[in-house]
């Protein structure tokens, strides 16, 4: 009997325990984002939290800000266009070692996801040497470039995933059936995938988006990303029209995950 109420005991410290860790977390996590939301719809002429008041001033003099507005078209320029390169390459190349059971299969798996681990400065940092070692000039190009190479890791490891949760046996019956392996994977494996691919291509596109250290590196003056031009205008000025934009990105960013869990369920492929 005492030994029952010990582990009772023991289970209820335990469940507490966890769950004050878990809502530190949440609100360690939640209370900064929830702050920078807040102080966006300040009438005041400084980030200051609590406001003095309230309002949408800042929102609408977000139209008169071109250079946000240039900036913010550069970055989901490069989102876009780093988003569909990282699909067209990674998935084929996610089809490949899906298929294969070999040694190198797994090498050329470790390799696709090997910027995962290296450190995004010391990636733009070598990008930017190699580039002008090379002679090419910095443009949105190399932006591209550069965040296809961090983010095209997010698309091959969703894709892979989906492909080791389909099963043979529907290939094995299409093929017996006449069709050929184009048709195949047009009508049968990729409609089975095609959440994970748009899961990852969701995280890639996020990722891009946000990108610091590698646009740091690799954009110029004429394509200056987002993230550098509020980093550069909090430092310079303390715009309250950053606090703004943070909120549009941060309510871009829930309508976005919102969506890809209704359309591609996200979360069930990140489990």
């Amino acid at each position: 009997m005492a030994v029952g109420r010990r582990q009772n005991l023991d289970s209820i410290s335990f469940h507490a325990v966890m769950g004050i860790l878990s809502a530190a977390a949440v609100l360690l996590i939640i209370a900064p984002t929830a702050i920078v939301l807040i102080v966006s719809f300040t009438d005041g002429y400084s980030l200051k939290f609590p406001p003095p008041g309230y309002s949408l001033r800042w929102y609408v003099a977000l139209a008169d800000a071109w250079q946000i507005q240039d900036a913010a078209w550069n970055s989901l320029q490069a989102a876009v266009l780093s988003t569909l390169v990282s699909i067209l390459f990674t998935v084929p190349a996610a089809f490949a070692v899906a298929r294969s059971k070999s040694t190198v299969a797994r090498q050329l798996e470790s390799l696709f996801m090997s910027p995962l681990v290296l450190p995004a400065l010391a990636f733009g940092l070598s990008a930017l040497m190699y580039f002008s070692l090379v002679g090419i000039p910095l443009s949105l190009t190399t932006v591209v470039i550069g965040h296809v190479v961090v983010c095209a890791p997010y698309v091959f490891r969703t894709t892979l995933a989906s492909l080791s949760q389909l099963d043979p046996s529907l290939l094995e019956c299409s093929a017996s059936l006449g069709a050929s392996k184009i048709y195949t994977y047009r009508r049968v494996v990729l409609p089975l995938i095609g959440g994970g691919i748009m899961a990852g291509g969701f995280i890639a596109f996020m990722s891009s988006f946000d990108n610091v250290p590698v646009s740091l590196f690799l954009s110029d003056a004429r394509n200056e990303m987002l993230p550098i031009r509020m980093w550069q205008t909090m430092e310079n000025t303390l715009d309250v029209r950053v606090a703004a934009v943070s909120g549009v990105l941060i309510l871009f960013s829930l309508a976005l995950m919102l969506l890809m869990e209704r359309f591609a369920g996200l979360s069930r492929r990140m489990r």
